[in-house]
C-alpha cells in the first residue's frame, strides 16, 4: 500500500512531459477577410519550436516572432508581437491536434488555442476588452513555403 501511495505521490510531482505539438509544423496561409496572414512553425527539436507570422492588411505588414518550449514558467509560447519584449502563455490544455497556451496576467489576449482539424490549421486568440469577451481567429491551409494570397 506504501509504494502504491509512493509511486502516486511522484507522479504527481514529476515534472510535465513535454506535449508533441509536431502536428503545428509547416507553413500556413489564411487568405481570409481581405488580409493575407502566413504563419510558419519550424518542426520540434530538443524541446524547441520556432515560428513567425506575417500579416498584410490595407498594403500594410506586420510579424510576429515566437517559439514554443521550455521557459522558467513551464512549457509555454513565448510571442514577441512586432518584435516587443516577449510575453510567456504557459501550457494549460493539451489533447490530440489540440494545445491550449495561457497567461491570465497578459491585456490581451489571456488564450491562445491551436487546433489542427486534417490540412487546416486553427488559431484562436481570447481574452476581455474593456470588460468585454473578444477573440480573434484565423483558419490557416497548409502550403507550400513562401505561397501568397491569390490577387
Amino acid at each position: 500500500m506504501l509504494t502504491a501511495a509512493l509511486a502516486a505521490a511522484l507522479i504527481q510531482t514529476a515534472a510535465p512531459a513535454t506535449p508533441d505539438l509536431s502536428w503545428m509544423a509547416g507553413y500556413w496561409l489564411d487568405c481570409s477577410n481581405g488580409r493575407e496572414v502566413s504563419e510558419t512553425w519550424s518542426d520540434p527539436r530538443a524541446g524547441l519550436m520556432a515560428g513567425h507570422a506575417v500579416t498584410v492588411s490595407g498594403g500594410r505588414a506586420s510579424f510576429e516572432v515566437s517559439h514554443i518550449g521550455p521557459t522558467p514558467q513551464g512549457f509555454a509560447y513565448v510571442a514577441q508581437p512586432g518584435g516587443a519584449p516577449p510575453t510567456a502563455f504557459v501550457v494549460a490544455e493539451t489533447g490530440p491536434m489540440r494545445v491550449v497556451f495561457a497567461n491570465p496576467e497578459n491585456d490581451f489576449p489571456t488564450r491562445i488555442v491551436y487546433e489542427r482539424a486534417g490540412d487546416a490549421l486553427r488559431a484562436r486568440i481570447e481574452g476581455e476588452i474593456n470588460g468585454q469577451a473578444r477573440s480573434m481567429e484565423w483558419t490557416f491551409t497548409a502550403a507550400p513555403l513562401n505561397t501568397r494570397c491569390p490577387g
